[in-house]
């Protein structure tokens, strides 16, 4: 019964390691990181831009052809 009392850590150490391991985890996974060029940054902001523009004017679009038709629907109506 003395062993497993010996064996058995304090919550704050188990804790403290804890801490420790991950932020040495931590550590090792940033030094594999491979950061990228700034021309394929500028190169994928632009994609970004371009793609937000043709959505948003994609939205746009069904958004006035919506509002259109039911403005049609709705004076027929009356």
């Amino acid at each position: 019964m003395a062993e497993k009392a010996e064996k058995k850590q304090n919550f704050f150490a188990k804790a403290v390691e804890g801490v420790s391991r991950f932020f040495r985890d931590t550590k090792a996974e940033i030094r594999k990181m491979v950061w990228p060029t700034p021309q394929s940054v500028f190169r994928n902001t632009g994609v970004v831009l371009v793609t937000i523009i043709v959505i948003g004017l994609f939205v746009f679009g069904l958004d006035t052809l919506l509002v259109n038709l039911l403005s049609l629907i709705m004076n027929v109506a009356r």
